[in-house]
């Protein structure tokens, strides 16, 4: 009978214990899921940033108008992005940034750059 007494005591001790370590660890599991979150949320912006770069430069090798050019970047970039049209010779750049939402050194800008031949110059050395 006194082993079962005994017993009772060290069970009723536990329950705190294990109330503690749940205490400590919920706030370390939500940083994760936050963490991770964010990280999904920043790799699919920064493929938008990457698809809209190529958006434009496809159509600025078409010989589309500029803000043609821009609005297709815009349309598959992200939300605040940026869209940088030049053309250096033979080639029409395209950049694209756009910032990430975060608390401080979690907000970063992603950047993306699509080169393409503008389509006037192909055959021109025929």
């Amino acid at each position: 009978m006194r082993s079962s007494e005994a017993w009772r005591r060290v069970r009723r001790g536990d329950g705190g214990a294990v109330t503690a370590e749940a205490a400590m660890v919920l706030p370390v599991l939500v940083a994760f899921v936050l963490a991770l979150a964010w990280a999904l949320v920043a790799a699919a912006d920064q493929i938008r940033c990457v698809d809209a770069a190529r958006a434009g430069a496809r159509a600025a090798a078409r010989s589309e108008p500029e803000h043609a050019v821009r609005a297709a970047a815009r349309e598959a970039a992200p939300g605040r992005a940026r869209v940088a049209v030049e053309r250096s010779g033979e080639l029409w750049r395209v950049r694209v940034e756009a910032p990430t939402p975060g608390p401080g050194p979690l907000s970063l800008t992603l950047r993306a750059e699509a080169v393409a031949l503008a389509e006037d110059t192909v055959g021109a050395d025929l």
